[in-house]
């Protein structure tokens, strides 16, 4: 059955990985985004797919929602991905992160609703906030530290209430489902200061300047390749309903590998796979609030959507790389 599918934030590394994913299973895709951080020239590939089509606009403006609908004739899928990601964002901008967040998925939900259309909300580990256990399972409470101390969690607490207003939809009548991808990292990654760290690593590479890891570089991530994750979006939202016949309405799934790695060790397995491109690493610096750990536990995706992360640390550096040399 081909889908009528709009997916937010579609310029952005999960996003044009998913647009890729749905197109090559036969629906109709509408990607929409500001251009705020996701880059247009990922989805030229797609300009001239049957089935698909580009929206410049804002996810916190229905009429750019509604741009979008009109475009596909309707909307069966919505895939909420837009958002204001990178930590340096997150204390610069943190009013921003905010609004963007909420609003943007507030109104998301809305046209959902109005458009009779399932759900899939990207959220993050960030929801736990400084989670008290590990590894992080599904349904593990949240706590969040005193605003006074920082602002990292402007975007943590903001997926938190996108977590909330969707669990209240779901109580409204709205088939939605939560995913929560663990440090996804791909060759389109922003390689910048307002990036993701494999994506500066790399960076550090290609400019020929060192590597800089936050702190002593002890803090542990559980890395997980774009194709894995991408995975887990799409059978989140393709799925009628769980493997073993259960309701998917309501359920968050923790999609990432569970190969936990400090940075350090991930800074000199970048420099292991870009081989006689190696570059120093520094020590120090960083942000307040970095978590110390963080890994997942994903039973529940295992169960309910039969996925799991197949993708090595080694064998996706290995990836990202060879992608990365081949890019324009």
């Amino acid at each position: 059955m081909t889908l009528r599918v709009l997916v937010t934030g579609g310029a952005g590394l999960i996003g044009v990985g998913l647009v890729e994913r749905l197109l090559a299973e036969g629906h109709r895709v509408v990607a929409l985004d500001n251009l705020f951080r996701g880059q247009k020239e990922h989805l030229e590939a797609f300009m001239n797919i049957e089935g698909f089509d580009f929206v410049e606009g804002d996810v916190t403006s229905e009429d750019d929602m509604q741009r979008c609908a009109a475009v596909l004739g309707g909307v069966d899928l919505v895939h909420h991905l837009a958002a204001i990601n990178g930590t340096k964002w997150f204390h610069e901008a943190a009013r921003k992160v905010i609004d963007v967040n909420v609003n943007g998925t507030l109104v998301a939900l809305s046209m959902a609703e109005r458009w009779g259309a399932r759900f899939v909300l990207a959220s993050s580990p960030e929801a736990f906030g400084d989670a008290v256990t590990m590894p992080i399972h599904d349904v593990d409470e949240s706590v969040f530290p005193s605003g006074e101390a920082h602002q990292r969690f402007s975007y943590g607490a903001s997926k938190y209430l996108d977590e909330l207003a969707v669990q209240h939809a779901v109580r409204d009548g709205l088939d939605a489902r939560i995913v929560r991808p663990f440090n996804a990292y791909g060759h389109r990654m922003v390689s910048d200061a307002y990036g993701q760290v494999i994506g500066m690593l790399f960076g550090a590479v290609q400019r020929h300047v060192p590597m800089a890891v936050h702190g002593d570089g002890s803090q542990t991530r559980s890395f997980t390749h774009l194709d894995d994750i991408v995975e887990g979006f799409y059978l989140a939202g393709a799925l009628d309903e769980g493997l073993d016949g259960s309701s998917l309405a309501g359920l968050a799934f923790n999609v990432g590998s569970t190969e936990e790695t400090t940075v350090l060790a991930l800074a000199q397995a970048v420099n292991e796979t870009v081989g006689s491109k190696a570059v120093d690493i520094v020590l120090g610096g960083g942000y307040p609030g970095d978590a110390l750990r963080r890994v997942p536990a994903c039973e529940r995706a295992a169960v309910k959507l039969g996925w799991k992360a197949k993708t090595s640390l080694q064998e996706g550096l290995r990836l990202m790389w060879t992608r990365l040399q081949s890019s324009p």
